[in-house]
């Protein structure tokens, strides 16, 4: 695969690409010079982690992350259940060859407005899940969601939150995603990001739209599309000692329904015209 130098940091993460399948994002990221991947669970199990595995790597590919692990704030019957899927999630992570296992750790259980026991629960599960994650040689990186997601998603909201989740375990156990999408907003956000340094286990940029759809998940934009000024971000986790790869995340219905080899093409171009831009 020839890859333009400049775009050696570049990770295409596979829901940008809604219609492929594992095999097809693997293939469109060789097609276009693209060197990195982030992986669904769901795909992947569709094929099985060890055929998964094996694509990326015949591809000369790596794995940036797995999405995702988390919904980890319900009691009873249906916390333990969410433990055992996180061990899967994190064994699955291992079997990939990626260090990253993305958390959205969950909003509030049906019927709840706990939202300070929903963030205990959170806490109590990552102390469960540290350690087996660490003896996988697999991070768990607590990614903070915007606040219009914290009833149904995730009670985590900004980075100094998760950083506060994170901060009683070891480095190489649990650190943080730092999503363009999420925190732009946030007026702390460049004392949190120097705060994280090596915590930061993941850099997902994209753009926040408006009017946001009736669907906010779906609210996220092709850079350039929406709000949000990139290359402070790269600079702030540049300057954090971050030396991973860039993940493209975008969750938007017209770029689902664009030719994939379209929207790469196009993430390409906007990731060196605006997010590499000084």
């Amino acid at each position: 695969m020839s890859t333009d130098p400049r775009l050696a940091k570049l990770s295409l993460n596979q829901r940008t690409t809604e219609s492929w399948s594992v095999r097809e994002a693997v293939e469109g990221c060789v097609r276009a010079g693209i060197p990195a991947i982030g992986l669904w669970r769901e795909p992947v199990a569709e094929i099985g982690v060890a055929a998964a595995a094996k694509l990326v790597a015949d591809a000369g590919l790596r794995v940036s992350s797995l999405c995702r692990g988390g919904f980890l704030t319900a009691g009873g019957d249906a916390g333990r259940a969410a433990l055992e899927d996180n061990r899967r999630a994190i064994d699955e992570a291992a079997g990939l060859g990626t260090d990253c296992l993305v958390l959205v750790v969950g909003g509030l259980p049906p019927g709840s407005r706990d939202l300070v026991g929903a963030r205990q629960r959170v806490a109590d599960a990552l102390a469960e899940l540290a350690p087996y994650a660490g003896e996988r040689g697999v991070r768990l990186a607590l990614e903070p969601l915007h606040p219009m997601y914290c009833a149904d998603r995730a009670v985590l909201s900004t980075l100094g939150q998760a950083l506060d989740l994170a901060e009683p375990f070891p480095v190489a156990q649990v650190g943080v995603v730092v999503d363009t999408f999420h925190i732009w907003w946030d007026p702390e956000v460049w004392r949190q990001i120097a705060r994280a340094g090596d915590r930061i286990a993941s850099f997902q940029v994209c753009d926040f739209l408006t009017p946001l759809p009736a669907d906010v998940l779906l609210g996220r934009g092709m850079m350039g599309d929406g709000h949000i000024d990139f290359p402070p971000f790269r600079r702030a986790v540049e300057e954090a000692g971050y030396t991973g790869d860039t993940e493209v995340e975008i969750f938007n219905a017209e770029v689902w329904a664009t030719d994939p080899d379209e929207v790469l093409a196009t993430m390409k171009d906007r990731y060196l015209q605006l997010v590499l831009a000084d």
